[in-house]
């Protein structure tokens, strides 16, 4: 059961990123509290990414609907892509 809570530095930054977006479950943030006791790389990583996150929430914008692009042009554009796929 020990070598469950113990996780690479590989699991803490995925876990680390989806607890920025509320996505982690409690047991992972326990894991990864567990993993930056004795890492201190990842906190460094940790407390980047909560400043980043801080920093680019502030200055983002939510998009609205009509500056999404329209699904003629998503499917012509899907199109071209399948093209170039199919050449290479």
């Amino acid at each position: 059961m020990g070598k469950k809570f113990f996780i690479n530095c590989d699991e803490a930054t995925t876990i680390c990123d989806k607890s920025q977006y509320g996505e982690a479950s409690l047991y992972d943030k326990i894991r990864l509290n567990i993993h930056m006791i004795v890492c201190k790389h990842c906190r460094k990583y940790t407390k980047q990414n909560s400043l980043m996150t801080q920093l680019f929430g502030k200055f983002a914008t939510p998009c609205d609907d009509s500056e999404h692009m329209p699904d003629k042009d998503k499917k012509e554009l899907q199109h071209q892509i399948e093209k170039e796929l199919d050449k290479s």
